[in-house]
């Protein structure tokens, strides 16, 4: 029987687009106030329209660079590691969709609910932050906090939330998005583990193997709720 269910955070509870989104917003606002860049004044929806062209084609990885490259903004590694501080620690503009509260509040006093994500902080704490979810969760592990080596697929996470809740793996479920590596350690330690697959995910990548697959698929966390009852 399922006690206890732990959630993952990015294209989980909520559209990871929109705080990318909300992230290069931010960026194109401390462009076009930069007293450095003056010719930028006034350009942040220029700004981010360009970083958003780049984003939406696919550069996930070079967004800043290309778009720079688009506007004819010169750079170096200084003004790069900069923007990606600005993309991390704004405060995103990112809201719960109907769906998560509604699977929330209709879980909450029947499980032991958790979170478990990897990322940068402060950015994940902003984003609990924003949606306003932390009052769900008895438990949050945010895998940064025990070092970089121990983001997901590793299993130290997930063994330290099963010590912090006293919870035994046959009664732990993993609710996540990315099926390259959520759900890896938990199907090794013996969680049950649901993928959620949103229309707007970013995560679209196939499972590499069998053993990195989720058991169970929902579109909605609405779906969530009956199926726990299954299981």
């Amino acid at each position: 029987m399922i006690t206890t269910v732990a959630f993952d955070l990015d294209d989980t509870l909520y559209d990871e687009v929109e705080y990318c989104r909300s992230g290069f917003a931010a960026v194109g606002r401390f462009l076009a106030n930069s007293p450095d860049m003056p010719r930028l004044k006034d350009k942040a929806g220029q700004i981010f329209d360009t970083l958003w062209r780049q984003f939406t084609a696919g550069n996930h990885t070079k967004t800043f660079n290309a778009g720079l490259d688009q506007l004819g903004i010169g750079y170096d590694e200084k003004l790069i590691a900069k923007l990606v501080e600005v993309y991390r620690n704004h405060s995103p503009k990112i809201t719960l969709p109907e769906d998560s509260g509604d699977a929330l509040n209709r879980l909450s006093g029947r499980y032991t609910l958790a979170l478990l994500t990897d990322g940068f902080l402060p950015a994940q704490q902003l984003k609990v932050q924003a949606l306003g979810i932390e009052k769900y969760f008895k438990c949050i592990i945010y895998t940064e906090q025990l070092g970089r080596g121990f983001w997901k697929p590793s299993p130290v996470s997930f063994e330290k939330l099963m010590g912090t809740l006293n919870t035994k793996p046959e009664n732990m479920a993993y609710v996540a998005d990315n099926a390259v590596k959520d759900f890896i350690a938990p199907n090794k330690l013996g969680f049950s583990t649901i993928q959620i697959v949103r229309l707007a995910g970013i995560h679209t990548e196939p499972a590499p193997n069998a053993d990195a697959e989720a058991k169970y698929v929902i579109r909605r966390l609405t779906e969530l709720p009956p199926l726990l009852e299954q299981l």
